[in-house]
């Protein structure tokens, strides 16, 4: 939108560009900044109107951003002219990421390069490194506490290491996924230290107090994250001799965005991870960058600003590269991070209202309260895609109402208290083996650590020598999988889960890791035994076979590409999951997905798919490829933890 205040200060700040930048090649960012700047002005003027050296701020911001985009790659700038022509491009159902830690999973940069043909023929065709910069020694939250953002690790690679994966990637038409703390760094960052030395400067790019009237104020209202292991906000900092907000934990210092050079520095490090060849970038943290006194500080409509400014800005400088909101927060808050047609914030959010309906429905074998939270979920904007994934790094979070278990007929807290008895292996005869994490004594709450083969039952069978639970756990396995393929949006493995791989409980012998249990789902992939495990018959040969054929099918399915089109189909048996994903031109007839929680064989009464456009011909089952038999005309026997892929014709 026109501003003539907004023409004014640009006309300023493109007259000291100039200066600046002399003749250099700024003509496709100069037309990106001429479209963009009115949206940042507007944002910025939000944020730091009441500033005396506004512009001044604003025109630092301009020429940190020219500054990007001469550094920017030749072929960079290519592949973003390409994605401008095709901004849709990462809506397809192509597709496929692995989340991963560099060193676990393969050792370092250079192992993970290395095993590239392991991910192609599984069918992974975008690979995400978690944290990779420099973080301390010892407690460092899984890589999530920065000591230096534009730094590769060095117990992880090296720049020149990374520079080679990001070629072998590029040339193999392979996307990569790279972590931004965006919310704090490490205590041992250069900024920290400064502000310890008494330089006022970096002191303002923390929330810094000497006495505890504000931090009472703050966490009057703020909930605590950790409890167990970081209780309260505020850490008493003996060299500064001040309180400092550390949110998370006590060596994580959190970034105050009050100071707009906090947002200018953060800039420009997400530009740098862009420039290394990231085409993805997993903004860390993002609802908690803002923080006021007398709320959650969290989610506020601040912190939204700021992203739409940092896509703003990316827009002008990287706009082939897309940002996914690391937002676990309620249902209804997640949408908001995509923003709104008008107004980009993140291209991809984590589906986390999905994945942990999911373990609610293995816990009760019963989809109510998955089927009633998913259909109460305002749509997403067009444009815009999930990331779907059954286990990461972290814990599970039970992210969903207690409307949403009233809706479905239960006791928010009794269900509550069963589902963390049942997924921690504390309820009578449960098959889940996973650990609570975060525990708070004073609500009772807590999440849930633990691999997804452990927490679907193949640790508890595979200790009992069961064959009939063996076979039902690999098959929740992959019924799952196919779940969070088929629902609409890049697909997310976790690194381990290919090869159903178990609690890993070496953590406890690092003192450093041994009170943190996510670690039991952080393994280190051990590469001789995989390929002993892959060559004969066993539960982790099975999931790795089947998952490269669900991978191999969905990427010839344009119908599982994500354009809102996927249908939740009300039906009778809330041991089923029914789902219908149809082509928005109405050419191609519909896909059924049909999944049964139960340990027991159900039947589905296909009248239900008439009204979605099944004309009562015979149903093919794709992933199985083979004629489903109908059961008296109307009836389909759905295996135990078994799932379909329904279409009409063989495709």
């Amino acid at each position: 939108m026109y501003s003539s205040q907004a023409h004014a200060v640009l006309q300023r700040i493109l007259s000291t560009l100039s200066d600046t930048f002399g003749r250099k090649q700024l003509q496709p960012f100069y037309t990106r900044l001429g479209i963009h700047f009115p949206e940042i002005y507007s944002r910025y003027l939000s944020l730091y109107g009441q500033r005396a050296d506004l512009e001044d701020q604003l025109q630092q911001l301009i020429h940190t951003l020219a500054q990007s985009y001469i550094e920017r790659s030749p072929t960079l700038k290519q592949t973003d002219l390409e994605r401008e022509q095709n901004p849709t491009w990462f809506l397809s159902q192509q597709w496929v990421g692995m989340a991963l830690y560099a060193d676990r999973f393969a050792g370092g940069l250079a192992g993970v390069n290395s095993k590239v043909g392991y991910l192609q023929n599984l069918g992974v065709n975008m690979i995400h490194i978690m944290p990779l910069m420099q973080c301390p020694e010892g407690s460092n939250d899984g890589g999530y506490a920065i000591s230096d953002f534009r730094k590769v690790d060095s117990r992880i690679g090296t720049q020149d290491q990374l520079h080679q994966l990001t070629t072998n990637l590029r040339r193999e038409k392979m996307l990569l996924t790279l972590d931004v703390v965006i919310n704090h760094t490490s205590d041992e960052h250069e900024w920290v230290q400064r502000a310890r030395a008494g330089e006022k400067t970096y002191q303002d790019y923390y929330y810094c107090y000497s006495d505890r009237t504000v931090p009472d104020q703050f966490e009057r209202t703020m909930p605590e994250v950790f409890p167990e292991t970081a209780p309260g906000s505020f850490t008493w900092d003996e060299s500064l001799q001040q309180w400092v907000m550390t949110v998370f934990n006590h060596y994580q210092w959190d970034l105050n965005y009050t100071n707009p050079a906090v947002f200018r520095e953060m800039t420009s490090i997400i530009l740098h991870w862009a420039n290394q060849g990231a085409d993805i970038l997993r903004l860390d943290a993002p609802a908690f960058i803002w923080k006021q006194i007398g709320t959650t500080s969290q989610n506020l409509a601040q912190a939204h600003t700021l992203l739409q400014l940092f896509k703003a800005c990316s827009q002008i400088v990287t706009p082939g590269v897309l940002f996914i909101a690391e937002a676990i927060v309620a249902p209804h808050d997640i949408m908001k991070y995509f923003g709104t047609p008008s107004t980009q914030e993140c291209d991809i959010a984590y589906n986390a209202t999905f994945m942990a309906l999911l373990w609610e429905a293995v816990a009760t074998r019963n989809t109510k309260v998955l089927t009633n939270t998913l259909k109460h979920l305002p749509v997403k904007p067009l444009g815009t895609t999930w990331l779907n994934y059954i286990r990461c790094h972290d814990d599970i979070g039970l992210g969903f109402s207690d409307e949403d278990i009233v809706r479905a007929g239960f006791t928010p807290y009794l269900h509550r208290r069963y589902l963390l008895d049942y997924l921690t292996g504390q309820y009578p005869a449960t098959i889940s083996r996973g650990a609570p994490f975060g525990s708070n004594p004073k609500t009772g709450d807590a999440r849930i650590s633990g691999s997804l083969a452990s927490l679907a039952g193949l640790e508890a069978a595979m200790e009992a020598n069961d064959p009939v639970a063996i076979e039902q756990a690999q098959q929740l396995i992959i019924t799952l999988h196919a779940l969070i393929m088929s629902y609409g949006g890049i697909a997310l493995l976790y690194y381990g889960d290919e090869l159903a791989t178990l609690n890993d409980h070496d953590y406890l012998n690092d003192p450093t890791k041994a009170s943190d249990n996510r670690w039991m789902h952080r393994p280190q992939l051990q590469w001789d035994r995989i390929q002993q495990l892959l060559s004969t018959a066993n539960p982790q040969q099975a999931v790795f076979s089947a998952l490269q054929r669900l991978i191999a099918l969905r990427k010839q399915l344009p119908i599982l590409a994500d354009l809102n089109n996927r249908v939740l189909i009300d039906q009778d048996n809330a041991h089923l999951l029914v789902m219908a994903c149809k082509d928005p031109s109405g050419v191609q007839a519909p896909l059924f997905v049909i999944a049964n929680f139960d340990d027991r064989e159900h039947h589905f009464n296909l009248s239900y798919l008439n009204q979605q456009g099944w004309q009562g011909e015979a149903l093919y089952d794709l992933y199985n490829q083979e004629v489903i038999e109908i059961i008296d005309n109307h009836l389909l026997a759905i295996p135990a933890k078994g799932f379909y892929w329904l279409s009409a014709t063989a495709n």
